[in-house]
């Protein structure tokens, strides 16, 4: 037993399947003894809010792989969370993959985001496949399923992903992740619910209904949006733009409009049955819990860890 919990954790797929919404948050590795402490300190805030799971991601080139690991298993042991752990292909034999796919299981972490990953250095850089490793993410799914009772998570692309040649091939290349054996998926953020439902749409007329969870990070600060689309694969949307921009030169004013505007974003998509919300914190907690409140997680049935919330 670990704080109440049994051995055995729930997996995403379970927890999706109870009914209600999902309310997750989205971790990275630190790089500093102080980014450290900060982090812990975010998650022990955002733990009493009770999330149905929470992730943490893996660098560039599998950079923070060993940090990731240590993360994800001191979550799995010493917290009340159901953590995911990010996985990336670049860079890693098969050999590899299947020695962290191991120390996954060795603490009981059995949810995995699988990803093919971005090269070191340049995201937008050549992808060269290891020489023992995997080419694909769909190829990633089927390995993790095939050594376990994992449950395996994938990423989704409201717009496109960058390197997909148009929507209907990254549409394609979604689905076939699925069919190799995703049990959800998580989307790389956007600041329109209705690039969200356009995607949902896509996926459905393809026959696939993988639930996909929406990620959600508020904009607190006008280099946000500049960095937006190197952040989100898709360019910010002009009039959501024009909203910052008309209170660029009042900084409070530009966090309490990102604030109300995640807010926006996350009511319509949670009254259009998105089956949840994932929250992409940059290790802090603040705006989120200030968005999450807002929404009053209670109204819509959260599901899981969740505990009830009033906004």
């Amino acid at each position: 037993m670990r704080h109440g919990r049994p051995d055995r954790a729930p997996t995403i797929r379970e927890l999706l399947a109870q009914g209600g919404r999902s309310f997750s948050f989205e971790f990275f590795p630190p790089k500093t003894d102080k980014g450290v402490r900060s982090l812990w300190r975010t998650i022990r805030e955002l733990e009493s809010l009770h999330p149905t799971f929470v992730s943490v991601t893996y660098g560039a080139g599998g950079g923070t792989r060993d940090t990731t690991v240590d993360i994800v298993e001191r979550i799995a042991t010493d917290t009340t969370l159901t953590p995911v752990a990010h996985f990336t292909a670049v860079n890693h034999s098969q050999a590899e993959l299947r020695n962290l796919i191991g120390r996954f299981a060795a603490v009981g972490v059995r949810n995995i985001l699988a990803l093919r990953g971005d090269p070191p250095g340049d995201p937008m850089g050549e992808w060269i496949k290891h020489p023992e490793g995997v080419e694909y993410a769909a190829e990633l799914v089927k390995m993790i399923r095939s050594y376990g009772d994992f449950c395996v998570g994938v990423a989704a692309f409201p717009y496109k992903h960058p390197r997909s040649r148009d929507i209907e091939s990254d549409t394609r290349y979604f689905v076939e992740k699925c069919r190799a054996g995703a049990d959800y998926a998580i989307t790389q953020m956007f600041f329109r619910a209705e690039d969200y439902f356009r995607l949902r749409d896509r996926v459905a007329a393809h026959g696939c209904d993988v639930p996909i969870l929406p990620g959600i990070m508020p904009v607190t600060q006008m280099s946000t949006i500049e960095r937006s689309e190197q952040l989100s694969g898709a360019p910010f949307p002009p009039e959501v733009r024009a909203r910052f921009e008309a209170v660029a030169d009042d900084p409070e004013a530009v966090r309490r409009l990102g604030i109300e505007h995640a807010a926006e974003v996350c009511r319509e998509l949670l009254e259009q049955d998105a089956p949840g919300i994932h929250f992409i914190t940059f290790n802090k907690s603040t705006a989120t819990r200030e968005v999450y409140g807002l929404l009053g997680a209670a109204a819509y049935g959260a599901s899981g860890n969740a505990a009830p919330m009033t906004a």
